[in-house]
This record gives structure tokens, C-alpha cells and sequence, in this order.
């Protein structure tokens, strides 16, 4: 089941993002990645401003997303599965659940660091074109994808 995120959420997101982020920041060689850094207190502001999505397994939250609307584009971010339900389809559902309940959004847009070939794999399968590149430092590029609410490819 998936359902909008509430306040007294933003603990077990929390622990269940730095699950999800592990591997990631092993393969950056990073272990001061923004999401392993988020404070509680961060966590808990974005679920009370923005649209924070959560899966639930009973009463277990095993994936999370969050958009934020900005102008008429969704920036979507964190979307994290618990490594023990990886490959099951929840980034899927949490992904196209979010694209749902933000209807106004023209536009989604996201990034993923350029060794991260799993997710730009998943959300190129899921309609996401990238649109640019942005070198942060020598070991991390990160790449921008958009999607539009119908699916179409953005305008190059």
C-alpha cells in the first residue's frame, strides 16, 4: 500500500534512507553523501512542506519518494526501497504513485550520479531523458533526467 507520508514518519524514512544509500555512497567512495548526512529534523520538515509518498508492508515503511513542486516541474528525490525489497517493483509503484497525486507537474525532474547505472537503467525503462550533466568534483558527475506527465521524451 502506498500512502502520503505524515510527520511522525520521518524516523523510520530516515533509518530506511541511509539503508538505501549505503551502496551508493560505497560506490562514490563517500560515506558524507546528502542522504546519509540528512538530519532528523530535515527529514521531518520535507514530509510537512512537500508530497512524501510511503510504501507500506503492514505497518513497515519499505520504500519512500518525495516531490516538490517547483513552478510546473516536480523535483523528485530520495526515492529509497529497503534492501531487502529491492527488485519487487515498490520504486516502480512509489514512482508512478507520486506522478499521480502531483497532476499539476508538467514536468519531473530528477538526478543520479553517473555510476549509478541501476537507476538510470530504471528510469530510463520508467520514461526519464536525460537533459544534462553536472561534473561536482573528480569522482562524482551527476546526471539530470526529466520526464513528462504523459511520458513523452522532453524537447531537446
Amino acid at each position: 500500500m502506498i500512502e502520503r507520508a505524515v510527520a511522525a514518519d520521518a524516523g523510520e524514512i530516515l533509518t530506511l534512507q541511509r539503508a538505501a544509500y549505503v551502496a551508493e555512497a560505497q560506490l562514490y567512495g563517500d560515506p558524507y553523501i546528502p542522504p546519509l548526512v540528512e538530519s532528523l529534523e530535515q527529514v521531518r520538515k520535507i514530509v510537512e512542506t512537500a508530497v512524501v509518498l510511503k510504501a507500506l508492508d503492514g505497518s513497515r515503511i519499505v520504500g519512500a519518494v518525495r516531490g516538490r513542486v517547483s513552478g510546473t516541474t516536480c523535483l523528485v528525490g530520495r526515492l529509497v526501497v529497503a534492501p531487502d525489497r529491492q527488485g519487487q517493483g515498490l520504486g516502480t509503484a512509489l514512482l508512478r504513485a507520486l506522478h499521480e497525486a502531483v497532476p499539476e507537474a508538467e514536468a519531473f525532474d530528477l538526478f543520479t550520479g553517473h555510476l549509478s547505472e541501476g537507476n538510470l537503467r530504471f528510469y530510463r525503462r520508467l520514461g526519464y531523458r536525460e537533459t544534462h550533466r553536472e561534473r561536482m568534483d573528480d569522482h562524482l558527475t551527476l546526471i539530470h533526467l526529466r520526464r513528462r506527465p504523459d511520458g513523452s521524451p522532453p524537447p531537446r
